[in-house]
Formats: C-alpha cells, structure tokens, sequence
C-alpha cells in the first residue's frame, strides 16, 4: 500500500513540475517578440542595413579587397591569378611562393563561403597509371590541406585526380613533363 501512495506522489509531483513548463509557452499562434539585431563573428551587435531583410544571414560578398571576384581573378596582376601549381618530379612538396598564393586563395574562399574550388591533381606521364593517379591525388590534397589549416571549409573543396590522363604538353621531354606536374585550381560558386 505505501508503494502504490509512493508512487502516485511522484506521479502527481511530475505533473506539477510538467504543467508548470508549460505555464509561458505561446499559444493559438500568438504573436512572439522578435529582437531585430545580428551578431557578427566578433560577438558584437551587427545592426540592419536598409534594404536588407533582417533575420537573413548573408554569406559572401562578391568582393574581394573591394573589387568583385570574377575582376581579381582574371587580373594578372593579381596574385590570385595563379590558379596553376607545379612540382618536381615525384613529389607533392609545395614551394615557399606556391604557399604564399595559396594563403590569397584561402583568404578569399575563407571570406567567400558560398564559394567552392575543385583541386585537380595532375602528373607526367612516367609512371605506371595507377602511381599517377595517386600521385596527382596527393598533390591535390597537399593543396587542401594548406587551405583547411587557414580557415577554408572542408565542404569547399573537392579534390580530384586525373594522372597522367589531361596532359597540357604533349612531348615527351623535361619540359613537358614540368608542365604537366601541377595543381589546378578550379573556382564556381562567385
């Protein structure tokens, strides 16, 4: 008998405590006070600009240190231009001024979210097919890892390795076989 008291005690206890989470919920689809105001990244208060929807967040701005992107990466004069990187013979080991270029592009895919790059990893054509195409992958992901350690999502990049198979020098000499050793960057998304 003094388990059965005991336990519809608890039960009348849980009530209570379950009626009394519900004693503020809105209802019948009454109006809920909204706070208009943003934060930005740096936890401060970001506030509405005209014409801009609050509540929406906006990712990217099409711009790239002022100028729209499409305009810096065609600029030649843009270190962002290089969009090609080479290695030496059997080696995915990126240059001291390939990494330099590389923190411009992860720069702007880190401020850039909305945009995406396709790393595709190549290589000349000594080596059996299969060596190849490991190798153009580990090129390929020797690039995506600088770009994640400097702040680019993992869902930004995809990587991709095409061997010996998309040559860009037909020969079959030194200078040919430099040529075809590399990285493309390939950018969609601006």
């Amino acid at each position: 008998m003094r388990r059965i008291h005991a336990g519809l005690g608890i039960m009348a206890a849980a009530l209570m405590v379950l009626q009394g989470c519900t004693g503020g919920a809105v209802r019948d689809g009454a109006d809920v006070p909204v706070d208009e105001r943003s934060v930005g990244a740096d936890g401060a208060a970001v506030e509405p600009r005209d014409g801009v929807e609050t509540g929406v967040a906006r990712v990217g701005s099409g711009t790239f240190d002022g100028r729209p992107i499409s305009e810096v990466l065609s600029d030649p004069q843009s270190v962002l231009s290089q969009r090609v990187f080479y290695f030496d013979f059997n080696s995915s080991e990126l240059s001291v001024t390939d990494q330099e270029a590389l923190s411009a592009h992860a720069r702007l895919l880190s401020q850039n979210p909305e945009m995406s790059v396709v790393l595709e990893g190549h290589a000349d054509e000594r080596g059996s097919r299969e060596y190849n195409l490991a190798l153009g992958e580990r090129r390929a992901k020797a690039i995506e890892r600088l770009l994640n350690l400097q702040g680019v999502g993992q869902v930004q990049i995809q990587v991709i390795s095409f061997g010996e198979e998309r040559p860009v020098a037909l020969g079959h000499d030194e200078e040919a076989w430099r040529l075809n050793r590399r990285v493309e960057l390939l950018y969609s998304g601006y």
